[in-house]
């Protein structure tokens, strides 16, 4: 599993942050600072993985 992030429609409302901060980080002007790559996500850190895609209102975080 692996949490990727859409750039051009992150505009920074920061719920996926308020779901875990250490897992979605923010860059200083508080967009997703999740790398172009993405994510790999361990098994125990699944369920807050969806959670934080889920929180976006904007979809721009996505599960592959």
């Amino acid at each position: 599993m692996k949490v990727l992030v859409d750039n051009q429609r992150c505009e920074a409302h920061g719920q996926c942050w308020m779901v875990d901060e250490e897992f979605f980080p923010l860059d200083d002007d508080g967009y997703s600072a999740l790398p172009a790559g993405g994510v790999d996500v361990a098994p125990e850190m699944e369920d807050t993985a969806r959670r934080g895609v889920d929180a976006c209102p904007l979809q721009a975080l996505r599960i592959e």
